[in-house]
């Protein structure tokens, strides 16, 4: 679906109402300016048409068209580049990161973004970039700045709701005692899928900082990119952050387990040896020797069960005393 398409020049956009796909190419034929075209989740017959118009990379297109599976990467081409990123958003219900994906494609005169998925809408991209005529001016790179802008601010969230759960988890841990084995183990592997979507993104942000430099004109812009991957890295160092906690957590999870299987071993034992000293003495008394002395006392039986009891009382006490009941 075609959700946006502008012709930005000399700072600024032309015409408010969006532009159709024709009106477009038809607008890259000029000599200044730069159009913006935004999809979200074209059926191929419309991006085909878009990848005619514009004279797209076929195998960049037949990537785009998947919108899964793509590793977060910059690939040059003749007039421009095709770049991949992924977006993010955390499901706290869930516990879970969704991740969905931005193809953009940029030529000497125009930037075609391609999203996949409900994360990272790009509309605020635009709105933002409109309020920096500076910015708009250096051409189509200053919209793949905002762009990804938008979807390396959007990791903050997700990192946020992760580390909530973190807490959460380690929580639980040390004042509820329960085993919280199952739901480290999903958050690690949450943690794992989303450094795998971050961590590859910086390559394409030096790649995007290499074009502009000597360029003086371009200063502005390389300052804006190497702030986003400030950001990228700054998330990358909190996800690993957040994996050493969790290991910490899995490790204090297992101790605690073990600590409350032990005390479970230990009031089995203690009870255990509570019932076997009775048990010995009425096995000895139930022997039925005929010359047992005890056999001929009236008081027998009373103080067999007496010293049952008292031996007993006497252990559970001691037992009671040294913790383990």
């Amino acid at each position: 679906m075609l959700l946006d398409c502008a012709y930005y020049k000399d700072g600024s956009r032309q015409e408010e109402a969006p532009l159709t796909i024709e009106e477009a190419a038809a607008r890259c034929c000029e000599s200044e300016g730069f159009v913006w075209l935004g999809l979200h989740e074209p059926d191929p017959a419309e991006l085909r048409e878009v990848a005619d118009r514009f004279d797209l990379p076929p195998l960049a297109v037949e990537d785009a068209m998947k919108g899964a599976h793509q590793r977060p990467k910059i690939e040059d081409y003749e007039d421009g580049y095709f770049l991949v990123l992924h977006t993010a958003r955390y499901i706290d219900e869930t516990e879970e990161v969704e991740f969905g994906e931005v193809h953009v494609f940029t030529g000497r005169d125009y930037v075609v973004a391609v999203r996949h998925g409900e994360a990272s809408e790009l509309h605020s991209a635009r709105e933002r970039l409109e309020l920096h005529p500076e910015l708009l001016r250096l051409g189509p790179t200053a919209a793949v700045w905002a762009v990804m802008d938008k979807v390396v601010d959007d990791y903050k969230p997700v990192v946020e709701g992760i580390e909530n759960d973190v807490e959460e988890v380690e929580a639980a841990v040390f004042e509820k005692g329960g085993d919280q084995t199952r739901r480290v183990y999903f958050l690690r592997r949450e943690l794992a899928r989303f450094y795998r979507a971050v961590h590859p993104l910086i390559a394409p942000l030096d790649a995007l900082q290499a074009r502009s430099r000597g360029e003086d004109e371009t200063t502005l812009l390389r300052n804006h990119l190497r702030d986003v991957e400030d950001h990228v890295r700054l998330v990358v160092d909190e996800i690993a952050n957040q994996r050493d906690v969790l290991t910490s957590i899995f490790q204090a999870n297992l101790a605690v387990i073990g600590l409350q299987q032990n005390e479970a071993v230990r009031k089995i034992s203690g009870w255990a040896a509570i019932i076997a000293v009775p048990t010995f003495l009425a096995s000895v008394w139930g022997m039925n020797f005929k010359h047992m002395p005890e056999l001929m006392l009236r008081a027998g039986y009373p103080i067999a069960l007496s010293l049952m009891l008292i031996t007993g009382m006497t252990l559970y006490f001691v037992l009671r005393r040294a913790r383990w009941l």
